[in-house]
């Protein structure tokens, strides 16, 4: 399973925010993005899913084009009061049959994937009724309905709280570990240090090139991306292995 982005151009009109990129992607390897707001990460990623099509280059997605992806947006704006479990059936409409509903297998998967994100309580639930964090679980929990070989992930972090934060970097590491390929941005430089195993920085209209993420997370390279000074420590974690975490140095 190859994922691949061949001198790749995206944007929201016909000026790219990002071009030139150039990026091959495995099944089971769990890629970080990070960059400032506004670097081109939501337009790469939309890109990718679709949403955008491409200003220059394409993308290949194995031998079923995107229906090998899965894609989970930065935000979303619920509109109508559906159950948490129908908004995660929803991921597998594209394997209906025409003018058809959800089968067994299809509710099956659904609740499946409530299950892998610790929500397995919520499918009777309104969608209209829970938090924004709450929401972002489910939304993930939709991709994995879709059981695609690919998941694409915009800052699916950003509006959760520590544990929930937690949660769902043990459940992308556990699906990369299955094989699933793991594309996500992110503005938690630790994310990446702790799950990634490679990251890239996009910076000035370009993807840098990607490496190991303690080779691409620097202080050097987050000031430059953040103009904020930094420092970058270890810890130890729960078996005494280091664990690298950025600080932010405050005046």
């Amino acid at each position: 399973m190859l994922l691949e982005l061949e001198n790749l151009s995206c944007g929201y009109t016909r000026r790219p925010v990002l071009s030139g990129v150039n990026l091959t992607l495995h099944g089971g390897e769990f890629f970080c993005l990070l960059g400032p707001n506004g670097s081109g990460k939501s337009a790469l990623l939309k890109t990718l899913a679709g949403v955008l099509k491409p200003l220059a280059g394409r993308v290949r997605a194995g031998a079923n084009g995107r229906s090998w992806l899965a894609y989970v947006p930065q935000a979303h704006a619920p509109l109508f009061s559906f159950r948490i479990l129908d908004m995660v059936v929803m991921g597998r409409t594209s394997r209906w049959p025409l003018w058809s509903g959800p089968g067994e297998a299809d509710w099956t998967a659904a609740r499946a994937a409530l299950v892998q994100v610790g929500m397995e309580g919520f499918g009777e639930r309104l969608y209209t009724e829970i938090s924004g964090g709450e929401r972002q679980m489910v939304l993930i929990a939709r991709a994995l309905a879709q059981e695609a070989q690919f998941l694409i992930l915009d800052e699916p972090a950003s509006s959760l709280d520590f544990g929930n934060q937690l949660r769902m970097l043990q459940t992308l590491r556990r699906l990369a570990t299955s094989g699933i390929g793991i594309l996500m941005a992110t503005h938690h430089p630790e994310h990446a240090l702790r799950c990634a195993t490679r990251a890239a920085i996009v910076k000035e209209g370009r993807l840098l090139p990607p490496g190991a993420p303690c080779e691409v997370i620097s202080p050097e390279m987050l000031e430059s991306l953040y103009h904020v000074p930094f420092s970058i420590s270890e810890v130890p974690d729960k078996q005494q292995k280091p664990v690298r975490v950025c600080i932010p140095q405050l005046d």
